[in-house]
């Protein structure tokens, strides 16, 4: 990770536990970091969320009970990057950050970015995020995370 970029992270790591502590959502956070840090809203909410890449894979992988062949760290930022670069992320890899991020799948993409999935896919997200709308927020949070620094 550059100097730059982990200077961020660990800024918006610094930001978010000090926002959560205060009851603030994830929802709530990433669009605060998003006013000082112009990014996706996936990698925001990575932010918001208090977690490296690396700590996403990990939690990544035990969710989708696999050992390492289902998402990479350079794919996530590829993930992170798009639509300008990188590569579009699947409907079912969407639904499985936003239950790490605790947030619903649809928060993860700007509405234009959202509207360039197939209809089908659409609905899907949306589908999820009904589904999620009970769930308590940051059910797959690491608690982990939230130590000093």
């Amino acid at each position: 990770m550059s100097g730059t970029g982990y200077q961020t992270l660990l800024d918006c790591r610094r930001r978010s536990r000090y926002l959560r502590r205060h009851g603030f959502t994830v929802d709530q956070i990433a669009v605060i970091l998003s006013l000082d840090h112009p990014s996706t809203p996936l990698r925001l909410y990575r932010h918001a969320a208090g977690l490296t890449a690396g700590q996403t894979i990990e939690v990544f992988h035990q969710l989708a009970g696999t050992m390492g062949a289902g998402l990479r760290e350079s794919r996530l930022y590829d993930y992170e990057n798009w639509p300008q670069a990188g590569r579009r992320p699947s409907v079912s890899t969407l639904c499985l950050l936003a239950r790490i991020y605790g947030t619903r799948p649809a928060h993860l993409l700007t509405a234009e970015v959202l509207a360039t999935y197939a209809g089908h896919d659409q609905r899907i997200l949306h589908e999820e995020e009904r589904a999620s709308a009970g769930a308590p927020p940051g059910l797959y949070y690491p608690p982990l995370f939230d130590g000093p620094g």
